[in-house]
């Protein structure tokens, strides 16, 4: 069975306060993107994991796929199944593609070995696994609370409209993303500016990470000024970085515009 795990982006991202857990608060809409990795199990006579396409910088046994399925064999005996992922998804992007493949070995081994799990069980394993692993159980636009776990469905609109997700030639880490942002409680909630056109976003919209990490890495701060100069509605850095996105009214071609970069485009989903 083969499944397509996709990325998403963040529209807004408010770093509200840090936790007696080490983590930070946070509020955020995470909207999902179908530029996705692939993702294969079949039968076998043990567990056996495999990878092609990007190269990722871990040994296999850390891969977020070999933990998702041993955390469901902990608890399950089901048969062995060989895991096959084909990595398209750039990393240390902001794009969330770890945290899908985790999320979608879940989904896919309680459908092909019939584990019974329901949406919210499979949410809670997910949870285990990373802050935003849940949000793709169901991928569709949803407020994130908490740490990112605590998901609200939010009536988004944008499937008419036309996305360019660019990533530059750098890495950022999340650790020292959060290291250089100071927690602060918005004047407004997230889902109120998100509810007016999305051509009144610019100035309203914001990603807390972008201060910090455009200090350190101007080429991501001209990667989003540049969307803005080739007639982007809107453009933001998802996430702690480096990708930025640009939401279009049409169809653009903008390859020429960011040589050497890893470059993504298509329409929104709902």
């Amino acid at each position: 069975m083969v499944v397509f795990p996709p990325c998403k982006i963040n529209l807004g991202l408010h770093i509200l306060r840090k936790r007696t857990d080490g983590y930070h608060d946070i509020e955020t809409c995470f909207y999902p993107l179908p530029w996705t990795d692939i993702l294969e199990a079949i039968p076998s006579t043990a567990f056996q994991f495999s990878q092609t396409g990007l190269s990722i910088d871990a040994a296999p046994e850390a891969n977020l796929c070999v933990r998702a399925y041993q955390l469901l064999q902990h608890d399950f005996d089901f048969a062995p199944l060989r895991l096959h992922l084909h990595k398209i998804v750039p990393m240390g992007a902001g794009l969330g593609g770890g945290s899908a493949d985790a999320a979608f070995t879940l989904v896919l081994i309680n459908k092909v070995r019939q584990l019974g799990l329901s949406v919210e069980q499979l949410k809670d394993y997910a949870a285990r696994l990373g802050s935003d692993c849940a949000f793709f159980i169901e991928p569709r636009p949803q407020l994130g609370l908490g740490r990112g776990e605590q998901l609200h469905p939010l009536p988004l609109q944008l499937k008419n409209l036309f996305f360019v997700v660019v990533k530059p030639a750098v890495h950022v880490s999340t650790q020292d993303a959060y290291a250089g942002v100071t927690p602060k409680i918005p004047g407004k909630p997230l889902a109120d500016v998100l509810a007016q056109e999305v051509s009144q976003w610019r100035n309203s919209l914001v990603n807390h990470f972008e201060q910090s990490v455009f200090e350190r890495y101007p080429i991501i701060r001209q990667v989003k000024e540049t969307m803005y100069e080739q007639g982007a509605l809107y453009a933001s850095m998802s996430g702690s970085g480096a990708s930025v996105f640009g939401i279009f009214s049409a169809k653009v071609d903008l390859r020429a515009a960011f040589p050497g970069m890893t470059c993504w485009t298509g329409f929104g989903q709902d």
